[in-house]
């Protein structure tokens, strides 16, 4: 029981790893002695976050644009260069538009689409020989899809691209799951809440809208680097192994509540 959660020896990929609640599962991982790739576009960032990540293990950056199918497959061609197998995947990358329905622009839908799901659906697919190479019967390979709650009920905000694919992230989530298992690969999500990252920066930054934010969430505190690594620990080791086609609601309450 003691080592139900271990992930040492494991290699993972996480995607929009520079920052972010994708920096903190990937800091977890890797401080529990999994060896982590960390990809994002912004490259000089990304370095910088692999440098610190590695003081406490082994976390390689390989820059990629996963908005489209030629860059997913130069980022699974660089990682298989180096890895006969990959244990886990973390489907993280993400991006955000607002805009009043009346000016919402094509451009904006367009750029949420194809990094929120459309990225998703395809580094799954490019990343299967991986992935099976790893799953067996007895330690599935793992993929973890970071949708929002936002894909669960309406945030009140104008992101109309940003709810409609999270929503669908969840749903592609369950769709992977049942088609994967019987490649020994589970296929699980997480929808977070309020936590510190670039897409909330104008909330954290703002005393008044952080008072309101946190007014929503029962446990009253936004989400803590603990909170999510822990749940990604939890989703990539032998403690679920029999967890598939889920989305984790990681938010405090704040669905749940009246």
């Amino acid at each position: 029981m003691k080592n139900l959660f271990d992930v040492s020896g494991k290699v993972a990929v996480v995607s929009g790893g520079s920052s972010g609640i994708g920096a903190m599962m990937a800091r977890g991982l890797v401080e529990n002695g999994a060896k982590v790739y960390i990809t994002a576009r912004k490259e000089e960032r990304l370095i910088a976050m692999a440098e610190e990540l590695s003081k406490l293990g082994e976390c390689i950056a390989i820059p990629a644009d996963l908005s489209n199918v030629a860059g997913i497959e130069d980022f699974v061609a660089a990682v298989s260069a180096r890895e006969s197998k990959v244990d886990i995947l973390i489907n993280n990358a993400g991006a955000n538009w607002a805009a009043p329905i009346e000016d919402f622009p094509e451009k904006g839908w367009d750029k949420v689409m194809d990094i929120n799901i459309k990225a998703i659906f395809f580094a799954t697919q490019k990343f299967l020989p991986l992935l099976k190479a790893s799953g067996n019967a007895d330690d599935p390979a793992r993929v973890i899809n970071i949708a929002s709650i936002n894909g669960i009920r309406n945030s009140g905000m104008p992101t109309y691209a940003y709810s409609a694919s999270k929503s669908g992230v969840i749903h592609l989530t369950e769709h992977l799951a049942t088609d994967l298992a019987s490649y020994h690969i589970n296929v699980n999500a997480i929808a977070p809440g309020f936590f510190p990252s670039n897409m909330t920066k104008q909330i954290v930054e703002n005393d008044g809208m952080t008072k309101m934010a946190l007014s929503q969430i029962p446990r009253g505190r936004m989400g803590a680097p603990e909170d999510i690594a822990g749940t990604a620990l939890y989703l990539c080791s032998q403690a679920s192994s029999w967890l598939v086609g889920q989305t984790i609601a990681l938010d405090g309450g704040m669905i749940s509540r009246p």
